[in-house]
């Protein structure tokens, strides 16, 4: 269960990360209302809120959740920019992921 509400959290991030920074680049990229930054920067203060509710160190933290915010922005990608993924990204993925778990959930010296 703890495997799961992690991932769990580690993605609540990781959208919030994205939208905290997909919303300025819509503003400057594509001419959208400025406004853009309000709901920016409270996406990013729940981004930085978000990473404090786990009970590990925060270095451990911040290392594993990079391979989640690489699964979550593929699946952007995908999802918001219509771009499907390829097999290499797919594979990198599995490895950030297998990674996430290792740094997250392996054994640690009493």
């Amino acid at each position: 269960m703890e495997i799961l509400k992690t991932f769990i959290l580690f993605v609540l991030t990781a959208l919030a990360e994205i939208v905290g920074c997909y919303l300025p680049y819509l503003w400057l990229k594509q001419d959208r209302s400025i406004l853009l930054l309000l709901p920016a920067a409270a996406s990013l203060a729940a981004f930085a809120w978000l990473l404090t509710l786990h009970p590990h160190a925060a270095g451990r933290v911040y290392a594993a959740y990079g391979g989640v915010y690489i699964s979550v922005a593929l699946m952007w990608l995908w999802l918001v920019d219509s771009i499907r993924p390829t097999v290499t990204d797919f594979v990198g993925v599995s490895v950030c992921l297998l990674g996430m778990l290792i740094i997250m959930f392996g054994p640690r010296p009493a």
